[in-house]
């Protein structure tokens, strides 16, 4: 395993030579560390290059001055100093022995002078490998190679220690679990249910990026499952396990939960190159879309809030759209999210549950103008959401749905071509909507332009002519035109 590991590292081993023959000749020890070494066993090709050394910042300064292009601070009281080589970036840091203070989750910085016990202080034991340099020596004193063998996620140290020191680690067993296929160790889990609360102490940014991370992955139900499973879920997502206990209104699957998982699956699916009957170049989202994603797994955290029991044993969950996307602003807020990212998720959440007003396709023309002009620049995502919405298990209906929804992305398309709806506007604009009733700028005129705004979406292009005609008839009915 080991040569198919530096066989894989080929494309970067003059540069890992190098920097060991520098490092050596300087007195000092270099390894290759970490996720890149995990990759390499893996026939993965690592986004990164980080090297863990003996030699402190200062010293590795001087070490690479002359043969690097540059140097920067990525954090020198934490012992890492950037390199560029060409167009290799990479980070080296100084042995650590550090803990975390458990009251402030800061870091209590402290440089060791042995790689086993700057492997020990990091996460799992398969990101606890090394190669020194430059004669690329195995190093593995955790048993990290045979946990990438058996594909299990497992603590150098104690998990109680480990997640002690910093408890972000629990949710980065759930976002590795995700990305490489991996089970926690069973020890490692029982830790992360006693210690589910302490994920509270860290920054709501480093949570976020965490559960990006997560949501980004090839499998993210695994990570999603083992934060519900596990209790920490409670503490960073809470409306997650929260659809456990909500039995969906048409009983489809054990509770909404699962529901919304498939759903995520489902949207995921349909990310990239589609195909629709009926429409000659269907617009994509590509893959992996963040927006696309959070609003699958969100869609229908409103649920809970909004479940009724009706006559009959009927369950029903009226607006939960609306309560749900409010729910979501609040969530993402917490979360430090982005506001276009918030505004995004939030929007799809509130319309995701538009099209089943379509019938068998019974809206007008202008409720299909209504639909892709709320949708705005989110069509495209609000296409697959739908789509993936639907997790009934009975084929035909499945069928059915699918085949409705296709004919609704034909009619969009055939109105866009004659109308382009992406940008409709009313037929006057301003100074023309002044102009026939005789007002100046302020909110009469902006109601005047959605009323015209309204014309237009349900009776399309009708002329300038007409569209005063309408426009009059409108001031004709407001209390200012009797002034």
């Amino acid at each position: 395993m080991l040569g198919t590991a530096i066989a894989h590292l080929e494309p970067v081993m003059p540069l890992l030579r190098q920097l060991g023959e520098l490092f050596a000749g300087a007195g000092h020890e270099i390894a290759l560390v970490g996720g890149p070494v995990r990759d390499a066993f893996l026939s993965r090709t690592s986004p990164d290059l980080d090297f863990t050394t003996s030699a402190r910042p200062d010293d590795t300064e001087r070490i690479v001055a002359g043969w690097a292009d540059a140097t920067w601070d990525l954090g020198r009281a934490f012992g890492t100093i950037g390199v560029r080589k060409g167009g290799v970036q990479v980070e080296i840091t100084t042995y650590r022995a550090d803990a975390y203070d458990r009251e402030t989750r800061k870091p209590v910085v402290e440089f060791g002078d042995s790689l086993d016990d700057d492997l020990v202080r990091r996460d799992f034991t398969v990101n606890a490998m090394a190669l020194r340099l430059p004669d690329l020596t195995f190093v593995d004193p955790y048993g990290g190679l045979a946990d990438l063998a058996a594909g299990v996620l497992r603590t150098p140290n104690d998990p109680e220690v480990s997640f002690g020191d910093d408890p972000l680690r629990m949710m980065r067993a759930a976002r590795f679990s995700s990305q490489l296929g991996f089970d926690v160790a069973p020890e490692a889990f029982r830790a992360m249910r006693e210690m589910a609360a302490s994920i509270e102490m860290i920054s709501a940014e480093r949570v976020r990026d965490e559960l990006v991370k997560l949501l980004m992955s090839p499998t993210p139900r695994r990570g999603l499952e083992l934060l519900v499973e596990s209790g920490i879920a409670e503490h960073v997502l809470p409306e997650l396990p929260a659809l456990a206990l909500e039995i969906d209104e048409h009983h489809r699957h054990k509770d909404v939960y699962e529901h919304s998982l498939i759903v995520l699956e489902q949207a995921m699916a349909l990310e990239g190159p589609r195909e629709v009957p009926g429409v000659e170049a269907p617009t994509e989202v590509e893959g992996p879309d963040l927006v696309l994603r959070l609003a699958a797994l969100l869609h229908d955290i409103g649920k809970p809030d909004t479940r009724r029991f009706e006559p009959g044993g009927g369950v029903s969950f009226h607006h939960h759209e609306l309560v749900g996307a409010k729910m979501t602003r609040k969530r993402l807020r917490a979360l430090r999210f982005d506001k276009e990212t918030i505004k995004q998720v939030s929007r799809l959440v509130e319309l995701h549950l538009r099209f089943h007003g379509y019938g068998n396709g019974e809206w007008t023309d202008s409720a299909v103008r209504r639909y892709v002009t709320d949708a705005g620049p989110l069509l495209s995502r609000l296409h697959l959401l739908t789509r993936a919405d639907s997790t009934t298990r009975n084929k035909r209906k499945a069928a059915r749905l699918q085949a409705t929804y296709d004919d609704l992305e034909a009619r969009i398309e055939r109105l866009q071509a004659e109308e382009e709806l992406a940008a409709v506007r009313p037929e006057l604009d301003g100074n023309e909507i002044q102009a026939v009733l005789g007002i100046k700028p302020g909110p009469v005129l902006g109601r005047a332009y959605k009323h015209l705004l309204a014309v237009r979406l349900d009776e399309g292009v009708i002329g300038k002519d007409v569209a005063s005609e309408r426009l009059r008839e409108w001031w004709a009915q407001q209390p200012e035109s009797q002034g």
